[in-house]
């Protein structure tokens, strides 16, 4: 956790250097656009700095040609008035454009506007000095003036500081999100394949290192667990198998013995049946082990599923069903030639269990029907039965409940049962889905889709 803690404060420091470093640029950008604006209102064509220089190469005859020339040049025109209001001389005076003020007129002006164009006065001991902008050009506040163009240029300054902010930061957020996803991507998957009791294996440079070692320890651990408990159910399987033989052995020849007393016939017939129940179950079990931990080599070959079905089914009828039990099989003329690249004893085994189940769950009898049908996208075999089904209570409970060897607190009342889960795991060992369909005294189905 400590180093999981350091990797994510090193992308919040690197933020943090990122933000500052944006307001440098925008103090930067903020700078550029508003530097000529800022020396055109305050450098030498300022306002201020014009009437200096008008000033200074006037006088009450008129003005030098240099100067009216930088007047034209900087599009500004001058007038001259005396102390009586008249205009002594001007420059490029506009028509709408008096040439006769009275005092009040004079004050009105010089605090801003004259018809609209920005006016700059010079008071000198003979009159006074009129300089008019173009209009539109400033905008004049009490004290102080700023051009227009400044002023227009704030909006724009803002939003194209915000656009650009928002889109650098923007694209730091997706290579940051990138970045973190690439390094822990590969933890995630780990954790999701540990999590499904599967070992696994990451090697991870840098601040995260620690973590993915934390996980290869962890992965470690479990597979030597899973490889204990498969060492431990073949062990089992392997050491039940001598006694049981030998119970099924004696039971047998008691079964056959005409000699002895038809309730012990009976009792070793019982005895017999259940010892084969057990031998069924060991054998379930070690192989749902060896395809839970992948222990089991798949023999594949294509097999056509039509041919693999009939094989089942004269197999089934030639040991014998009981008489309240009847099967049939019905396969569609598209399946009739299709072919799956599977293991056909383990196929053979799904197929049965589903079958034996169907019996065992129906001790009154029951319908039994094989279907194998083809989709564009699917293979369809189905194993269904007329018998008493599940209610939906108890599919909710067998869906919720997991396998015993699908958890390890011993603590849970977990299902024990092996047939739907062998056939499970077989149906997904071969890239395939299991669903199981049933109501109430309606039977019971399951579809198997390859």
């Amino acid at each position: 956790m400590k180093s999981f803690g350091k990797y994510i404060s090193r992308f919040l420091v690197s933020f943090i250097v990122i933000i500052l470093l944006l307001l440098a640029i925008n103090a930067l950008f903020f700078f550029w656009m508003f530097h000529n604006a800022v020396t055109d209102d305050y450098g030498e064509t300022s306002p201020r700095s014009m009437l200096e220089k008008t000033a200074e190469a006037s006088s009450v005859a008129g003005i030098s040609s240099e100067m009216e020339e930088e007047l034209r040049r900087n599009q500004i025109w001058a007038m001259f008035l005396s102390s009586e209001g008249k205009c002594l001389w001007q420059v490029d005076l506009p028509k709408d454009i008096p040439t006769s003020y009275t005092i009040q007129d004079v004050v009105s002006f010089s605090k801003g506007y004259l018809h609209d164009y920005p006016v700059f006065v010079w008071t000198a001991d003979t009159g006074l000095l009129v300089l008019g902008y173009p209009q539109n050009s400033y905008i004049k506040i009490t004290g102080n003036y700023y051009s227009s163009d400044m002023l227009k240029i704030i909006p724009l300054f803002a939003v194209s500081a915000g656009v650009f902010d928002l889109t650098i930061i923007f694209f730091i957020y997706l290579l940051s999100k990138r970045k973190i996803l690439k390094s822990t991507e590969p933890i995630i998957s780990s954790i999701e394949v540990l999590s499904n009791g599967k070992p696994t294996s990451l090697t991870v440079k840098g601040e995260l290192s620690s973590v993915a070692n934390s996980i290869n320890k962890a992965s470690q651990i479990l597979s030597r667990q899973n490889q204990a408990r498969a060492n431990w159910i073949s062990g089992v399987s392997h050491d039940i198998r001598t006694p049981l033989s030998m119970i099924l052995g004696y039971a047998g020849r008691i079964t056959s013995n005409k000699n002895a007393d038809n309730t012990i016939r009976e009792q070793a017939e019982i005895i017999e049946k259940q010892s084969l129940r057990i031998k069924e179950l060991v054998q379930d079990l070690n192989l749902v082990s060896q395809l839970e931990y992948e222990m089991q080599p798949l023999h594949k070959e294509h097999i056509r599923l039509s041919k693999l079905l009939r094989s089942y089914m004269a197999e089934l009828l030639n040991t014998g069903i009981p008489d309240s039990y009847s099967i049939d099989i019905q396969i569609s003329d598209d399946a009739e030639n299709i072919t799956l690249d599977c293991d056909a004893r383990l196929i053979s085994r799904a197929i049965n269990n589903l079958v034996q189940n169907s019996i065992q769950h129906n001790p009154q009898g029951c319908h039994i029907q094989l279907t194998l049908d083809y989709s564009r996208t699917n293979i369809i075999l189905t194993v269904a039965d007329d018998g008493v089904g599940l209610s939906p209570e108890k599919q909710k409970e067998i869906a919720e409940k997991p396998h015993y060897m699908e958890s390890t607190d011993e603590r849970l009342d977990l299902c024990h049962g092996l047939g739907l889960v062998l056939v499970r795991q077989i149906t997904e060992v071969h890239g395939g889905k299991m669903r199981v369909e049933s109501e109430l005294h309606k039977g019971y189905k399951t579809v198997i889709l390859f």
